[in-house]
């Protein structure tokens, strides 16, 4: 659509919707066009090494996810939005990791699934944008569709790519969603990060499983968020023991970010713990039948997972933790009635314990 809107009227419209932003919550805005000729050739040379591993969807849609205007015509700029999550402080999150008895999962899933959430939020945003231009085309996507939301928030001024691939902003660190709408106004654009990680390497050098291969580089094949989320099957055996008590995702690269000493505890209460999974022991999660398993994770990301494969990661963490007599009673209790996926981890997880506990047989 063609707009009339002259540049004092786009400056007025620009400043609005970022003052609408923050009356809604989101935690930062920023606008940008849809020039992602970088970002594409990334993508694809990425695509082409083969680091997305199973994720197929990552190159099903072709150019749709870098070039905006074909996965919604018309369009001419993105707004881009952060959203904080952080539920506890960094220090409490070190301690349930360091405890090897304990489940860790990602901070991101510990609530609500956001999803729903960021996206009324930027629903409602596009309702006040149509106030002042009621026939206005705008689309929002809150990980919904093939969108490279990282490269468009950089360029949005949002923050910057950082060498774990994770978006970094200098006052807020990467504990953030974000979301997009999609729009045909020819809004102001804002500036694009600069890169501020500098010589640091803290991402690289803590990664348990090495999968950042090089400096804004990610075998996702390697990485613990993919082996257990995105990961259909068998975790490779050679990868198991690094998992540690991680269950469901990782954030040791952000952890460890300097910039992170920014991060802003989120004032959302949908994120903050729910079930006790920002404390419970793997036997306890391990007990869980798929009945518990759908109540406790009603409303969560984690519910994608479906009970086995929750199972699965679990058996893999069990394996690693201390060997004692409830760990080992646990994983032989499910070892009958498993299924051949969980099966084949539960028998890995107990031959870690063969040794050092004279009950198993």
């Amino acid at each position: 659509m063609q707009y009339t809107l002259q540049h004092t009227q786009l400056a007025l419209l620009t400043r609005k919707i970022k003052t609408w932003a923050h009356s809604l919550g989101l935690s930062a805005i920023g606008i940008t066009d849809t020039d992602l000729t970088d970002a594409e050739a990334k993508l694809e040379a990425w695509l082409a090494k083969g680091f997305h591993g199973d994720m197929g969807y990552m190159e099903k849609h072709g150019t749709k996810r870098s070039r905006p205007a074909e996965l919604e015509p018309g369009t001419t700029r993105i707004i881009s939005a952060r959203l904080n999550y952080l539920p506890e402080s960094l220090a409490q999150s070190e301690r349930i990791l360091a405890d090897p008895e304990r489940a860790f999962v990602a901070r991101y899933a510990l609530g609500r699934d956001y999803h729903k959430l960021l996206r009324k939020r930027l629903q409602k945003l596009v309702e006040l944008i149509r106030t002042e231009v009621n026939n206005a085309d705008c689309r929002v996507y809150v990980d919904s569709a093939p969108v490279l939301e990282k490269p468009l928030a950089q360029k949005a001024g949002l923050g910057w790519i950082g060498k774990h691939t994770n978006l970094i902003a200098r006052n807020a660190g990467s504990w953030f969603f974000l979301g997009e709408i999609y729009t045909d106004i020819p809004l102001l654009c804002d500036s694009p990060a600069q890169d501020h990680c500098g010589d640091c390497s803290a991402c690289i050098d803590c990664c348990p499983t090495q999968a950042i291969v090089a400096p804004y580089l990610l075998d996702a094949r390697r990485c613990i968020s993919y082996l257990t989320i995105e990961l259909q099957g068998s975790i490779p055996e050679h990868l198991r023991r690094d998992m540690g008590n991680r269950i469901f995702g990782c954030d040791d690269c952000m952890q460890v970010c300097p910039w992170n000493r920014f991060a802003q505890l989120t004032r959302e209460i949908d994120f903050l713990p729910r079930a006790s999974l920002d404390s419970a022991t793997l036997v306890a999660l391990f007990n869980w039948d798929e009945a518990t398993f759908l109540q406790r994770t009603e409303g969560s990301a984690i519910r994608r997972l479906g009970h086995n494969r929750w199972l699965r990661n679990i058996a893999v963490a069990l394996g690693n933790a201390p060997t004692n007599a409830g760990v080992v009673t646990a994983l032989q209790e499910r070892l009958e009635d498993s299924s051949p996926l969980l099966r084949e981890h539960i028998v890995w997880a107990l031959q870690q314990h063969r040794k050092s506990y004279p009950g198993y047989q």
